[in-house]
Parts: C-alpha cells; sequence; structure tokens
C-alpha cells in the first residue's frame, strides 16, 4: 500500500447510503484528473475495484484509488458535510499547495 487514505464516520455512513442495495465489492471510485481551474479535480463514482487499485474501508465503505491518484492522495481524510446550503464530500489533502476560487481544483 504506497498511502493512506482516512474515511470519517460521516463519509462511510453517506457511501453505505449510496452502496444501499449494491453487491457487498462495490465501493465508491475516487480519481484525481487533469483540469479545473488549477490543475486536477476529484472525480468519484460508484464501481467494482480494478485490480491496481488500493482499497480503503472503513466500518463497511469501500473506497478504491488507483496506482496514479494515490500519488496524489495520500494522507487525505475523506469527509462528508451535510449543511443547509452544501452537502458534499471534502478531501482534507495535505498534498495540495493552492486552490482555485471555486474550490473544486488544486494543484500540488
Amino acid at each position: 500500500m504506497m498511502g493512506k487514505v482516512t474515511i470519517t464516520d460521516r463519509a462511510a455512513e453517506k457511501i453505505r447510503k449510496l452502496l444501499a442495495g449494491a453487491a457487498a465489492e462495490h465501493g465508491l471510485r475516487v480519481t484525481v484528473v487533469e483540469g479545473g481551474c488549477s490543475g486536477f479535480e476529484y472525480k468519484m463514482e460508484l464501481g467494482l475495484p480494478e485490480p491496481e487499485d488500493e482499497v480503503f474501508e472503513e466500518d463497511g465503505a469501500r473506497v478504491f484509488i488507483d496506482a496514479k491518484s494515490i500519488l496524489h492522495l495520500s494522507g487525505t481524510e475523506l469527509d462528508y458535510k451535510d449543511e443547509l446550503m452544501q452537502s458534499a464530500f471534502v478531501f482534507n489533502n495535505p498534498n495540495i499547495k493552492g486552490t482555485c476560487g471555486c474550490g473544486t481544483s488544486f494543484h500540488t
């Protein structure tokens, strides 16, 4: 395992809700792709693990991260905020050097 990604209780609960009714081997795939205002952005989708993925699990919630993306996500805490004006997954990523005004893209 190259790097560690932690999943908060709030994020694990949301992932379990998203995967309700899916097969046990499904999880949340998180990738870092080129794009956005600052150079990189997060992409998420539900799916199955690929052979090269790192798999992180917390209380039944599984997160899959490919080998390229883990380089940008090592040490990250995946959280979920549920507020009146916005509900979203939050990446507390120590590798980020800066973000743009929209708050969804970053550079390392």
